[in-house]
């Protein structure tokens, strides 16, 4: 039995333009529940543009979006973080001075309750809570198979090890939709494996694997994908859509993308 696919977020018509320059113009989408969705295009598509419309880093001039039916078009990032939207960046945003552990706890702060005061006046409760967000930060470790560097400082790491952090920061948000801004970029084939096993993992689920850890014993349901690897991209996603100068011109499954002429003469090719 098919399991029935709700929006979780809606893309109502919009448009976004720096200056004279038309970045994402009248643009609407839907991204499901129970799925893998993968935005292609060639670059400067306006893939990296429409995340940021999602997550709040870009304020879109025309149209709306809407998380769970309510209106998050203009909510600053922190918020929708809370609200439960997390992303990882085509250019690795780190805490390049601080070690992989206390970057993936850095995000975990966004979910405390206990503030400062509170912390100061119930010292026992904030302390609870600061061991339960580390036992998941070090599960989140584990899960990503990052245990040899969790206390390396992750300006030192290399390429493919700082996406695995940034992954794993994201992860540490506990998200109900993931948005991965190329998360392969640059890297090799062994390392793009394991992206692609970790992208199908979380979207999975371990179940019984991390009973304690919701995220990763639950899984994110909601996964959008940005990719330049058609591979990869054809392998895992259920649904793509296809953005070309700023405008959606196809969407559909993998074995509709690959045969629709005018994705075909945008970004494909055809086969040699």
């Amino acid at each position: 039995m098919e399991v029935e696919k709700q929006a979780r977020i809606k893309i109502d018509h919009i448009s976004l333009s720096f200056g004279g320059v038309r970045s994402l113009s009248n643009v609407s989408l839907e991204i499901r529940d129970h799925e893998i969705l993968a935005i292609i295009g060639p670059n400067g598509a306006g893939k990296t543009a429409l995340l940021n419309c999602i997550n709040g880093f870009y304020k879109p001039q025309l149209g709306e979006i809407y998380f769970d039916r309510q209106k998050i078009t203009r909510m600053r990032p922190d918020k929708l973080a809370k609200l439960g939207i997390a992303r990882t960046f085509q250019n690795i945003e780190l805490y390049a001075g601080l070690n992989t552990q206390d970057n993936i706890m850095a995000a975990r702060h966004v979910l405390m309750r206990q503030n400062l005061a509170m912390g100061a006046l119930f010292f026992g409760w904030a302390l609870r809570e600061e061991s339960q967000h580390r036992q998941t930060v070090e599960e989140i470790i584990d899960f990503l198979e990052i245990a040899p560097i969790r206390k390396k400082v992750v300006g030192v790491l290399p390429y493919g090890m700082r996406k695995r952090v940034e992954l794993g920061r994201a992860l540490a948000l506990e998200p109900k939709v993931l948005l991965l801004d190329e998360p392969m970029a640059g890297m090799n084939l062994e390392e793009k494996e394991d992206i692609a096993r970790f992208i199908l993992d979380i979207y999975e689920g371990q179940g019984a694997t991390y009973p304690d850890t919701p995220v990763l014993r639950d899984g994110i349901r909601s996964v959008v994908l940005v990719e330049h690897d058609m591979g990869v991209v054809m392998d895992i996603a259920d649904r793509i859509i296809v953005l070309d100068f700023g405008e959606k011109i196809a969407e559909g499954t993998p074995a509709e993308i690959k045969s629709n002429p005018k994705v075909i003469s945008a970004y494909l090719g055809k086969e040699q």
